[in-house]
């Protein structure tokens, strides 16, 4: 009989390939919207044109890896889950026009940390599972 398959890491893995999805889109929803929100956040900073049209991949790419690893019970680095405070951060000290406000960047924040904090802790105590 084939292991049960982890259902923490299975949530993780499909939140983290749905983040990857939005940031290999998020070039697309930039050209229908210039002026718009859609871009992304790096270190603090909305991306626009050709840094967004570069970086939102590769970091969807890293998204992507990240998801493969946790559904496949792999063993991976916890860089996102220091990135992401970091980010926030950044981002708080110079937020755009129209980026929430403070309710939804608390909100935001919250949930941001736990997946990204939350799954990398997880991922550090079932080490010895993981391939």
């Amino acid at each position: 009989m084939a292991d049960r398959r982890d259902p923490v890491l299975s949530t993780l893995a499909v939140l983290m390939a749905l983040l990857a999805v939005s940031n290999f889109i998020k070039p697309i929803g930039q050209a229908f919207d210039p002026g718009g929100s859609a871009g992304l956040v790096f270190f603090g900073t909305r991306l626009h044109g050709l840094a967004n049209a570069v970086l939102a991949p590769l970091f969807g790419l890293f998204l992507a890896v990240y998801a493969w690893a946790a559904w496949n019970r792999r063993a991976i680095a916890v860089a996102y889950a220091v990135y992401v405070p970091l980010n926030l951060i950044l981002f708080s000290l110079h937020p755009p026009p129209n980026s929430g406000g403070p309710v939804f960047a608390t909100l935001y924040a919250l949930v941001a940390i736990a997946v990204s904090g939350g799954g990398a802790l997880y991922l550090r105590a079932h080490r010895d599972a993981l391939g």
